[in-house]
Parts: structure tokens; sequence; C-alpha cells
């Protein structure tokens, strides 16, 4: 595992672990040497709790129709002051449920997201990072991968997004682009 990596995994598990302590009375938020970027918000409105229903191909790239649906949750919360978040999921399959974690950060200066994914099945590998932006209150992520031995394009997509509501889809391309097949679709309403 990279040291990057390594880095990004010790963060999702300890965020969870650890909040800021609560100011002394009459005493002022610590000032960081360097003022960080102003966060774009991008995200904000994924902190909190949501129900989640999934429908997800039961196998992918190969032409399937067999559809599985399943429950799961979400609970999301901001970290490093606004220029990422976490969130943990679970995902009740039928053949069994797992944990998930999202983890994302943006960089100021591609104006971009990274998001990786990591769960309880392997937990010391994290997934090939997601990177893109919204444009028109759709968010794109692309990221190149390999799919059981075959390389893919990977696109996760945020869409209808609304105070109480958004829909995510991730798709693989095994042609560069050219074609898209949707494999997971999420349909998120808030909880609290």
């Amino acid at each position: 595992m990279t040291p990057d990596r390594r880095a990004l995994m010790q963060l999702a598990l300890l965020a969870g672990a650890f909040t800021a302590p609560p100011a002394a009375a009459g005493a002022a938020a610590p000032t960081p040497a360097k003022a960080a970027a102003k966060p774009p918000g991008d995200f904000d409105w994924l902190h909190g709790a949501w129900r989640v229903r999934h429908r997800r191909l039961k196998t992918r790239l190969a032409n399937s129709r067999e559809w599985q649906e399943f429950d799961g949750t979400c609970v999301c919360q901001p970290l490093l002051g606004g220029l990422g978040n976490v969130d943990d999921n679970w995902l009740d399959l039928p053949a069994g449920a797992y944990r998930g974690v999202g983890l994302r950060a943006y960089d100021p200066k591609s104006r971009t997201w990274a998001i990786w994914w990591l769960d309880d099945r392997n937990p010391h590998a994290l997934d090939v990072p997601v990177i893109g932006r919204f444009e028109n209150g759709v968010g794109t992520f692309l990221a190149d991968d390999v799919q059981e031995g075959r390389p893919v394009k990977v696109r996760f997509q945020w869409s209808q997004i609304t105070p109480r509501s958004a829909v995510w889809e991730q798709a693989f391309s095994a042609d560069g682009g050219q074609t898209w097949e949707i494999n997971w679709h999420m349909e998120f309403t808030r909880t609290a």
C-alpha cells in the first residue's frame, strides 16, 4: 500500500472517532498559519443521514438485464474544514450485508474532487479514485480501472439533487468511454 493510500485509509477510519474539541469559554478558535481556500460546498447537501434504495446489475459488462434491489443507509459528515467529507454506508445485499466508506477531498488548485471507496469485504484496499466536478447541478467523476481483468472507464454521477433527495449512478465503459453501461443506481432520501 502506498503512503498516500495508507494516509487516506487512516483518515477515513479516524474521521468518525474525532471531532473538533469545543473552544474554551471566551477563547478564540485557533487560526491556521496559512488560510485554507474556501470550500466550494458541492457536497454540503450530502451531510446528514439518508435512506438509500439500491438497484444493481448482477453481472457487469455482459449484456445482463438482471437487477438486484436492496436497501441501505448513508451518514455523511464534513472533514478538512469543508474541503472533504466521509460517509459511512450500510448495504443490505441479499447475499449478505456489508459496510463501506466513501471519502471525498477537494483540490482547490485543479477545482476537482477525488472520491475513494473502502469497504469491509477488502479492508486493506482503497478503490482507484474517481475525479471530477459539478457542472450545472450534476457531478461527474471518472477513473480508469480494471473489472475482472478487463480495462474499463468508471463513471460516478450525482444528479437530481434536492435538500431531501438525490440520485447516484455508477457506469462502466469497455470501449474507452464511447458507450456506458449503468450498473448501479441509488436513490437517496433524507432521514434526518
